[in-house]
């Protein structure tokens, strides 16, 4: 098995989900279920944030050109339908059916044509990024499919390698603690300046003009390299202590 993890950056007014959830920055859509076949896709996701954010991401699926991630430039005919499965003040649960015809493309059919059948997708929106994160038999071209899939994103939105791993013994992509050279890079300069001294030395956005990033790209880098590390620090020391045992 061989898995991969990227993001897409969209641009301002290519992605209706994304464009919501850059004007509410604590908000987050990730993927409870994500399933296709060679002519539909199933899911179903799950946000989190303020009644206001949770409104905008609702519109941006009832009603912008979102079609479950068709990745087409101009109307492609799809038939989608959302639905909302549960709604409380600051979470939404939706469900999206999608019907696709031959112009549309999307990253799981794109995906099916290189990996085949049982490829499993997991999805994380925030902000204008959008990690995928994909799991397959091992088989097929991945080099080919990362070409196809820039392709069909054209100019829309910048595509990024979070990280590469097989479920052997080989490591992942990245630096002794997997990160990616991004994040790794992002949290050096991060060390190094003072961002995480109290009080900080630079500020986020000083600190993406001196990197030649927007501060949403650094911001995103960030807080993946402290959530892996995060993770990892916990699972080292559950294997050396054994699980914690609730009172």
């Amino acid at each position: 098995m061989r898995e991969f993890v990227f993001a897409l950056e969209y641009e301002p007014g290519c992605n209706g989900v994304a464009d919501a959830l850059a004007d509410h920055p604590d908000a987050r859509v990730r993927s409870l279920s994500l399933h296709a076949t060679d002519d539909r896709l199933w899911r179903v996701d799950h946000a989190t944030g303020t009644p206001d954010a949770l409104e905008d991401i609702e519109d941006a699926f009832l009603t912008s050109d979102y079609y479950a991630d068709c990745l087409a430039t101009d109307d492609c005919g799809a038939t989608q339908t959302t639905q909302v499965l549960d709604r409380t003040d600051d979470t939404l649960v939706l469900y999206s059916d999608w019907e696709r015809t031959p112009e549309c493309a999307s990253v799981p059919h794109i995906a099916r044509d290189h990996f085949g059948d049982g490829v499993l997708f997991e999805t994380r929106h925030e902000g204008r990024h959008y990690t995928w994160r994909i799991v397959h038999s091992g088989e097929g071209d991945t080099a080919a499919f990362f070409d196809v899939l820039e392709a069909a994103l054209g100019d829309r939105a910048r595509m990024e390698m979070l990280r590469a791993a097989t479920t052997d013994t080989d490591a992942p992509t990245g630096d002794a603690n997997g990160l990616a050279p991004e994040q790794e890079a992002a949290l050096r300069a991060a060390v190094e300046h003072g961002y995480y001294e109290s009080p900080r030395e630079i500020d986020a956005g000083d600190l993406a003009d001196h990197l030649d990033i927007p501060r949403s790209t650094l911001t995103y880098r960030l807080r993946r390299a402290e959530e892996h590390l995060a993770k990892h620090h916990v699972a080292s020391e559950q294997l050396v202590d054994g699980p914690s045992t609730p009172l």
